[in-house]
C-alpha cells in the first residue's frame, strides 16, 4: 500500500495541488485523468519515489517496490545490447548471486574455529534461500516473451541499443518494467510507441499483472480496458470515480450538472449581494447590514467551473470543391535497397471517405503516407490525385519547419489571414494554447507543443484531403474529441495513422491494412475491422475443421479404389506432418531427456551432500566442509540451470505439440 497526506504543490499564484490525499491498494487498477498540466505526471513521480518529499507526506508499506515508465527516454547504457539492456531488470538478483558466489568461496577458506562462521552460514542459506524463490532461473525465458511480445524480434536481440529508434527504445524501456515487475507500477503514456498488434498483447499481459497499475494515458480504448477506478486532477483537486473512463465520462457529467447548477446560484446571490452594497453603500441607516454582506463575500468559497466547462469547438473550412474520385493507388511499390516494404499496393478513395491505415511498425504506414503526401519517392506504381484535389499533411517532422522567429498566433495567421483572431484563437484553444500561450515564440515550445502548432497549422490551410500521421500523439483527451468531432463532419477525404480505437472509431469508414507487404482494405471503421480479423481467423479453423470432416465423408462413398488412393495420399500426408513435427521435436526432446538424467544424478549428489554437511563431525575439518560446502553449492546452481532447461524445452515441445493438434 502506498499513501499521500495532505499533499500541497504551488508554482507561483498556481495550486498544482491543494491537501490532496489518497491510497493505493495493491491490486488497484487506476486510470489518472485530467487536462495537460494538471499535474499528472508529476503526481505518478511522487508516488513512484522519484521526485522526494517532505517525510510524513508519502508512505509505502514495507514491501513495496514501484517501477515507472516516463515518455521520455532514460537509463539505456552506452554500449548495451537490447538483451543486455533488458537482463538489467534482473540486476538485483544478479548482484544477489555474485554475493552467493563470492560468499562460499569465502567460506571455503574460513576456519571452523571462527567466530564468523555461524553468521556466514547463516547469510548463505538467506541468500540461496531467496535466490531458490526468485525468477533468475526463468530469467531468459522471460525476457524472450515480453521482448517479443512487444514486437521485437531474434535477431535484434544481439543489436546495439543506439541502433533503434526512439520508439523501440520506448518499448525496451516498457519491457525493463515489466520484466522488473514491481508491486506498484506506474505508467506514463505507455501506448504512445504501440501499433495495434502490440497493444493488443501489452492489454492481454497486463490482465494478469500481480501487481497495482496506476496509467496515465490518452487512448481512451486502452483505459477502459485496463482500469477500474478513475482518479481525475482538476483545480488542483483529485476525485475518484469507481470505474474506468467511460463510467467517468458519465458520471462526470452527471457531477458537472449540479456544480453548473451550483454555480449558476451562486452568482446569482453574488450579484444580488452586490447589487444590495453598491445601492446601499452611502446610507448610513444601512451601513451595518452593508458591512455584513461585503463579509459574507470575502468569506464565501467561491465555486470553480472546470476547465473542460470552457468549450471550445472548431469547424474545417469547407472543402474545395473536387472530382467524385480523391486518389487513386495503383501497384504501388516501395523498397530501400533489398528491404522491400510493400509490393503492389491498390486502393481508391472518393471523396468523403475516411481511411485509416494500420499494421504493425515497421509495415509502412508511415511511409505510405509520405509518399502519397509527395515526401517519399515511389520505387514503381503510381500515385494519381483526382480532379482538383489540393493535400494538406501532418507528420512529427512537420514541427521542425515551423518558422522560429514567429509567435504561435502569428504562425497560425500567416496561413489564412481571412480567419478572425477570435477564430485563430479558438482553433488554437483546441491544440492546448490558452491565454498568453498563443503569444509564445515557436522556437521556446517544446516537442509536444510544437507537434500540436504544426497540427493546427495543416488544419487550417484549406484542403480537400487531409493526410495525418499520429495526430493524436501530444493531445490531451478533450483536443482529441474536438479533433474527433471536427474529422467527423469535415466533408473533405482523410487518410490517418493513427493507433488511438476510440478516436479512429467516430469518423473512419474504411481500412487498409498493411501485412507482410501487402494491403487488404475493410468497409468500416476500426471496431468492425478487429471483428472481421478475428471472424476470418475462426473461419479459417473452422475450414481446416470441415476439410478435414470432408476427406472423411467422402471416403465413406467413394469407390475402393479412390478410397485406397486417398487413404495412401492421406497416410503419406500423416507420414509427412509426422516426419516434420518429429524433426522440430527432437532437438527439445533430447534436451528434455538429458535434463531428466541430470537432474536425477544431481538431485543425488544434493542429497548426500547434504547429509554430509549436516554431519557435526565435518566441520571439525575445516577444509573438508569448506571444500563439501563449495561443490553442495555449484551442484545447486547446476541443478537450477538444469530445471530451466527442463522447462523451457518442455514449453517448446507443448507450443509445437499445440500447432500440429490444431
Amino acid at each position: 500500500m502506498i499513501t499521500i497526506n495532505n499533499l500541497s504543490i504551488q508554482y507561483g499564484e498556481k495550486d498544482l495541488f491543494k491537501n490532496i490525499s489518497c491510497r493505493i491498494n495493491s491490486r488497484d487498477r487506476i486510470g489518472l485523468v485530467g487536462v495537460n498540466g494538471a499535474g499528472k505526471s508529476t503526481l505518478l513521480k511522487i508516488f513512484a519515489g522519484v521526485t522526494e518529499m517532505e517525510d510524513g507526506v508519502v508512505a509505502f508499506s514495507r514491501h513495496a517496490t514501484c517501477g515507472y515508465l516516463p515518455q521520455e527516454i532514460t537509463g539505456i547504457e552506452q554500449g548495451e545490447t537490447l538483451y543486455q539492456a533488458a537482463e538489467s531488470a534482473f540486476s538485483h538478483l544478479l548482484e544477489k548471486q555474485q554475493e552467493l558466489d563470492a560468499l562460499n568461496k569465502r567460506l571455503a577458506t574460513t576456519s571452523v574455529s571462527s567466530s564468523e562462521l555461524e553468521d556466514l552460514l547463516k547469510l548463505q542459506g538467506e541468500l540461496q534461500h531467496e535466490l531458490d524463490h526468485s525468477d533468475i532461473f526463468q530469467m531468459q525465458a522471460k525476457i524472450e516473451k515480453i521482448l517479443m511480445g512487444l514486437g521485437f524480434k531474434q535477431q535484434d536481440f544481439t543489436r546495439d541499443c543506439h541502433s533503434f529508434s526512439g520508439g523501440w527504445l520506448m518499448r525496451l524501456m516498457l519491457a525493463k518494467q515489466l520484466l522488473a515487475s514491481p508491486s506498484f507500477l506506474f505508467l506514463d503514456e505507455p501506448t504512445n510507441h504501440l501499433d495495434l498488434e502490440t497493444l493488443t498483447w501489452l492489454e492481454d499481459f497486463l490482465s494478469s499483472y500481480p501487481g497495482a497499475l496506476i496509467i496515465v494515458s490518452h487512448d481512451r480504448s486502452f483505459l477502459d480496458n485496463m482500469t477500474n477506478l478513475t482518479w481525475e486532477l482538476s483545480l488542483g483537486n483529485l476525485n475518484v470515480y469507481k470505474g474506468n473512463y467511460s463510467s467517468y465520462v458519465q458520471e462526470k457529467e452527471e457531477r458537472l450538472q449540479i456544480q453548473r447548477a451550483a454555480y449558476a446560484n451562486q452568482q446569482a446571490k453574488i450579484d444580488q449581494t452586490k447589487r444590495f452594497v453598491e445601492r446601499f453603500r452611502a446610507k448610513s441607516t444601512k451601513a451595518k447590514q452593508v458591512q455584513s454582506r461585503i463579509k459574507q463575500l470575502e468569506k464565501m468559497d467561491l465555486i470553480e467551473l472546470e476547465d473542460s466547462e470552457h468549450h471550445i469547438s472548431f469547424r474545417f473550412p469547407p472543402a474545395p470543391a473536387s472530382g467524385k474520385l480523391a486518389i487513386t493507388v495503383d501497384d504501388l511499390c516501395k523498397s530501400y535497397g533489398k528491404l522491400l516494404v510493400f509490393d503492389k499496393i491498390n486502393f481508391e478513395l472518393q471523396r468523403g471517405d475516411k481511411l485509416a491505415i494500420v499494421g504493425v511498425n515497421g509495415a509502412g504506414k508511415s511511409t505510405l503516407v509520405k509518399i502519397i503526401a509527395g515526401i517519399e519517392s515511389i520505387t514503381s506504381g503510381s500515385i494519381r490525385p483526382g480532379h482538383n484535389v489540393s493535400l494538406s499533411y501532418f507528420g512529427q517532422h512537420q514541427a521542425q519547419e515551423l518558422s522560429p522567429q514567429y509567435t504561435v498566433l502569428e504562425t497560425l495567421t500567416h496561413v489564412e489571414a481571412e480567419k478572425t483572431i477570435s477564430q485563430t484563437r479558438s482553433l488554437l484553444g483546441a491544440f492546448l494554447f490558452r491565454g498568453e500561450d498563443v503569444d509564445k515564440k515557436v522556437q521556446v515550445l517544446s516537442g509536444g507543443e510544437k507537434s500540436r502548432l504544426a497540427l493546427a497549422k495543416m488544419i487550417a490551410t484549406p484542403a480537400n484531403l487531409l493526410v495525418m500521421d499520429e495526430p493524436t500523439n501530444h493531445l490531451d483527451m478533450m483536443s482529441q474529441e474536438i479533433l474527433q468531432d471536427a474529422l467527423a463532419q469535415y466533408d473533405g477525404s482523410i487518410i490517418i495513422v493513427s493507433h488511438n480505437r476510440f478516436f479512429l472509431d467516430h469518423f473512419i469508414n474504411k481500412v487498409l491494412e498493411i501485412k507482410d507487404g501487402a494491403a487488404t482494405i475493410y468497409e468500416g471503421n476500426i471496431s468492425r475491422y478487429l471483428e472481421k480479423v478475428s471472424e476470418e481467423k475462426a473461419l479459417k479453423k473452422q475450414q481446416s475443421a470441415a476439410t478435414a470432416e470432408n476427406i472423411q465423408s467422402q471416403g465413406d462413398t467413394d469407390s475402393k479404389e479412390t478410397i485406397k488412393s486417398k487413404g495412401k495420399k492421406s497416410r503419406q500426408e500423416q507420414a509427412r506432418i509426422r516426419q516434420e513435427k518429429g524433426k522440430l521435436l527432437k532437438p527439445f526432446l533430447k534436451v528434455i531427456k538429458e535434463s531428466e538424467q541430470q537432474i536425477e544424478e544431481l538431485e543425488t549428489q544434493k542429497s548426500e551432500l547434504e547429509t554430509l554437511l549436516a554431519d557435526p563431525e565435518l566441520y571439525k575439518d575445516q577444509e573438508a566442509f569448506a571444500a563439501k560446502n563449495k561443490q553442495y553449492a555449484q551442484v545447486d546452481r547446476r541443478l537450477g540451470r538444469c530445471y530451466q532447461k527442463w522447462e523451457e524445452a518442455q514449453e517448446k515441445v507443448e507450443d509445437i505439440e499445440a500447432q500440429y493438434a490444431q
